[in-house]
């Protein structure tokens, strides 16, 4: 039985009981018993496990988790510590030392942000080692589609950063008592094209501020 121990648990209970969910656990528990799949086992569910859901200020939305080794841990677009920062996160940390003159970390673990209300949501949460996106088609879509509905039935309002045009595909479940922020996605392939420049960690935390929010606090302490 999977359990966050908060508030999802509740929220998410007929989900893990629909058929298209069942098959998802069977087929993922095949995987990593015969192939090397990341997140860690342990980790798939991290972004719940960190930000309850009425905790939740902003989601930024990944598509799959990193696929090397010793890198995805159930956050989108986090490494853990001592990994080397992928070209997305590196674009990241720039444009947010840009924006908000927000020194660079040495660390690209982003589970302050987490911690802080940032829910860090890969929209498929598993992959195979080495193999981009091979698991997509499964199910996850269904059940990260589901976190975003139930989000947006939210009252209070939620600030949805979507970045890259499959982010952006979402935004058909997002209605209007919540911020879209978009942008090009941070890869080094589209980062020129309106990702950097895009100010969204400075204009998400003039948002929260102007709700009576407590904004993000985006600085990664280094150890």
């Amino acid at each position: 039985m999977i359990k966050f121990n908060n508030s999802w648990d509740q929220l998410l209970e007929d989900e893990f009981n629909k058929p298209y969910f069942i098959n998802l656990m069977k087929f993922l528990e095949n995987e990593y018993r015969e192939k090397t799949i990341f997140p860690k086992q342990d980790d798939l569910f991290n972004a719940f496990k960190y930000t309850k859901y009425e905790d939740v200020k902003v989601v930024i939305l990944g598509q799959d988790p990193y696929h090397e080794i010793g890198q995805a841990h159930g956050l989108a677009f986090s490494v853990l510590e001592g990994v080397k920062f992928p070209p997305s996160l590196k674009n990241i940390f720039k444009e947010l030392n840009s924006d908000l003159a927000i020194e660079i970390p040495k660390s690209g673990n982003l589970t302050k942000w987490a911690n802080e209300g940032v829910l860090l949501l890969n929209t498929v949460l598993s992959v195979e080692s080495g193999k981009a996106g091979s698991h997509q088609n499964k199910g996850w879509e269904s059940f990260t589609d589901r976190i975003i509905e139930v989000l947006n039935k939210r009252e209070k309002p939620i600030i949805f950063v979507l970045w890259g045009n499959y982010a952006k595909s979402k935004k058909k479940l997002i209605g209007n008592n919540h911020i879209i922020l978009e942008a090009a996605h941070p890869s080094p392939l589209s980062a020129y094209h309106g990702f950097f420049g895009c100010k969204h960690f400075s204009k998400a935390n003039a948002f929260l501020q102007e709700h009576g929010i407590e904004p993000v606090d985006w600085q990664i302490e280094n150890r």
